[in-house]
């Protein structure tokens, strides 16, 4: 089937692509287009999505094999943010606890996107956050 797909004789069924690009550590998009994004940009302001069009998404891969995907809208967040609510508490892990999410607020209104922050804990916990 690969073979077939690399030399354009057929390609991947469509459900497939969220399994395939997990297993290469990609979007679908970047997939589909053959090109990685950008870790980190800061875009110019008439690039700039309104930040209530964008969305966060935290990954957090345990020591111990759990995967946590969170996808939130950024308009959501400033939300939770305002009435008091913390990140472990939407998640469920408390690897977020120390991460300052109303700074990463400001820069992504000041147009900064990607992946924001990358943490790796001293037991072997993964926490990844970008905003796209």
């Amino acid at each position: 089937a690969v073979s077939k797909w690399e030399n354009d004789i057929s390609y991947p069924d469509i459900l497939l692509l969220p399994k395939i690009a997990e297993m290469l550590g990609v979007t679908v998009d970047e997939l589909l287009s053959g090109e990685a994004k950008k870790e980190v940009q800061i875009l110019p302001e008439t690039q700039r999505k309104n930040i209530n069009d964008m969305m966060l998404r935290i990954y957090v891969n345990s020591s111990d094999g759990d995967k946590v995907r969170v996808n939130l809208p950024m308009a959501l967040v400033k939300v939770g943010l305002e009435t008091g609510m913390k990140m472990p508490q939407i998640s469920g892990n408390e690897a977020l606890q120390n991460i300052d999410f109303e700074q990463i607020i400001r820069l992504v209104e000041s147009g900064v996107i990607g992946k924001l922050v990358e943490v790796e804990s001293a037991d072997g916990d993964t926490v990844e956050i970008v905003v796209e």
